[in-house]
């Protein structure tokens, strides 16, 4: 667990008041009024402001309420204007509105790397759920490169998936991964198939750039069949430790598929494979996805063999 020094602290605090001044002037607001609205004492907020004090998220909610803004927006950075309008516009989108947002933006203003997007497959899901298996089969029927996204991050760190958790951390792994997709996206303009770490849509920028530089497709199973999925493979860890652990496992895994449901279902085309044998998910897939175009890959000639290293355990959670 990385700590922060007394130093940084006092640097964060010191910005933290900064922004509390910077909003108070904005609002044409006194100490004084902004202590009667927001229930704190001025003293308190001399203190904040001056880069002192023990700040609560209570305090923060009150403060940002007395200058009617969210704390988000007390403790972010400044936006520029023309982008603070466009936010408050999609603010009042619902969720399907906000993908259509994006597809125009991205389509109006060339922002999404259209080049080869809809060529370039990449595949979402948890453990189990068949990623490596139809991704292989895709790719060997489009006649495109294999690729799997955690050999290239350690291609790219020219180590260990283990190692590089272990010297760099979660931000290291993260940075090292968005590196990975530019390259990929770069390398394969005339198409390839991908598979992803279960937690890539959890990193709200890495997921942002995986959408706009891959057509994803997220394989979908329950629970019970990741699970049983991932023991037919060979990896009994759920089964080998205290009596009670399958019912903990499943607990763990039925609250990790609940919290990024709604992030795989971003996806440009859902796969569902319950209850579908390989091959009718094989025949699913390649309906979800866009039709195959000759474009000559510049990094590997069409004709070239799919390769597909075997996977490796990671000691990410999927």
């Amino acid at each position: 667990m990385q700590i922060i020094s007394e130093q940084e602290s006092n640097l964060t605090m010191t910005e933290l008041g900064g922004r509390v001044r910077a909003w108070r002037a904005r609002r044409g607001m006194t100490r004084k009024a902004l202590a009667a609205d927001s229930g704190l004492s001025e003293r308190f907020l001399a203190d904040v402001e001056g880069g002192k004090g023990n700040v609560s998220i209570y305090s923060l909610q009150a403060i940002a309420l007395a200058l009617n803004i969210s704390m988000l927006e007390l403790l972010q950075d400044a936006v520029r204007p023309a982008l603070g309008r466009a936010q408050a516009l999609l603010a009042r989108l619902d969720d399907s509105q906000l993908d259509q947002a994006y597809s125009v933006l991205g389509s109006t203003f060339d922002l999404g790397d259209a080049l080869g997007r809809e060529q370039r497959i990449a595949l979402l899901g948890l453990r189990g759920a068949g990623k490596s298996t139809l991704g292989l089969q895709l790719a060997t029927e489009r006649g495109v490169p294999f690729i799997e996204l955690d050999r290239e991050i350690e291609r790219e760190a020219g180590t260990s998936m283990n190692e590089i958790l272990l010297l760099h951390g979660q931000a290291g792994y993260r940075r090292y991964e968005r590196r990975a997709l530019f390259r990929i996206a770069e390398e394969h303009p005339g198409g390839m198939v991908m598979t992803t770490g279960g937690s890539i849509v959890s990193e709200r920028e890495t997921f942002d750039l995986l959408q706009s530089r891959f057509y994803c497709v997220w394989l979908k199973a329950s629970p019970e069949e990741h699970m049983a999925r991932v023991v037919a493979q060979g990896d009994m860890r759920p089964f080998n430790t205290t009596k009670g652990a399958t019912n903990e496992a499943m607990d763990d895994l039925r609250r990790i598929l609940a919290s990024r449901e709604a992030l795989y279902a971003r996806a440009d085309a859902v796969v569902d494979t319950a209850a579908r044998t390989l091959k009718q998910s094989a025949a699913d897939l390649k309906r979800s996805v866009p039709a195959s175009v000759a474009v000559k890959n510049t990094s590997q000639p069409a004709d070239a063999p799919v390769e597909a290293s075997k996977p490796k355990p990671s000691r990410l959670l999927a």
